[in-house]
């Protein structure tokens, strides 16, 4: 009987602005709790209704992870009532210094140590009365002296009677300026901020397959060293990178979703919901 006339006695008191708020926040936060302890996040998409949706698997732990993070970066925000932090470092004398000194030391002496050790072979001086049977530059310019032998892609026009647009030698120059311009703007077609092949498998498949033509067209430059038919040679310095990055591309595809998944979990385990 108490508590019934309790009950009518709450109901007979008039509402305030404040037990208005607080029953719309109390409402607010059973609607979008998932039963997880997750606040959903204001103004963000995907929606509040399609972030529930995701309860299993991988959507799940992602959710819950992020969802985690945000909410701790924002009290840390909220917390935090510092206006600059000190900068923890060592002092460039000594301790810097010896360090580096050390090492550079250390890279010296081995330089120094192979060199009278293991002496390099100088050979015969050079016949400047007769040419080299094998005309080739150092090692690490193999692949542009390559893109110098790729007369055969030439075309010849039938508007100019059969005849080439450019010279030989002039289409080994644009092939080089061609594959050094590529190189030099992925950084501004790439600017994904991962940092393991599995996160991004297109981009990994266009540096294998990069790494791979590197490699074919150095052989190809050497074509005359190579024990290979000239024209199998020269297919499989086109083909080769192909096959390279598309295998590369399906391995790590492949790799991904287990690999996200692992990588979550981890993060989920460390810094569970609350």
């Amino acid at each position: 009987m108490t508590d019934d006339s309790d009950e009518q006695t709450d109901r007979d008191q008039p509402r305030t602005g404040d037990d208005e708020a607080s029953d719309a926040s109390r409402a607010s936060s059973e609607v979008r709790s998932d039963g997880s302890g997750v606040v959903a996040p204001d103004d963000e998409t995907p929606t509040w209704g399609e972030r529930k949706e995701r309860t299993q698997g991988l959507s799940q732990i992602t959710y819950e992870y992020f969802e985690r993070a945000r909410r701790e970066d924002q009290d840390l925000r909220t917390e935090s009532d510092y206006v600059e932090r000190d900068v923890l470092a060592f002092p460039v004398w000594p301790h810097e210094m010896i360090r580096n000194l050390a090492l550079t030391s250390f890279f010296v002496g081995m330089v120094v140590f192979l060199a009278a050790a293991l002496p390099p072979h100088i050979g015969a001086p050079a016949n400047p009365n007769q040419t080299p049977a094998v005309i080739l530059p150092d090692w690490y310019l193999y692949w542009s002296f390559g893109l110098l032998k790729l007369g055969p892609l030439n075309p010849d026009l039938a508007l100019l009677g059969g005849e080439k647009l450019m010279a030989d030698r002039t289409y080994g120059v644009v092939a080089n300026l061609v594959v050094v311009g590529f190189i030099a703007i992925v950084p501004f077609l790439n600017k994904g901020a991962a940092r393991r092949p599995v996160e991004q498998p297109f981009w990994a498949a266009v540096g294998v397959a990069g790494v791979t033509f590197a490699f074919t067209i150095a052989a190809y430059s050497a074509k005359n060293l190579v024990p290979v038919a000239p024209h199998l040679l020269f297919d499989l310095t086109f083909l080769l990178p192909f096959v390279g990055g598309f295998l590369t591309y399906a391995v790590l595809k492949s790799m991904r979703e287990g690999y996200m998944f692992e990588l979550n979990r981890r993060y989920y385990r460390l810094r569970p919901p609350k």
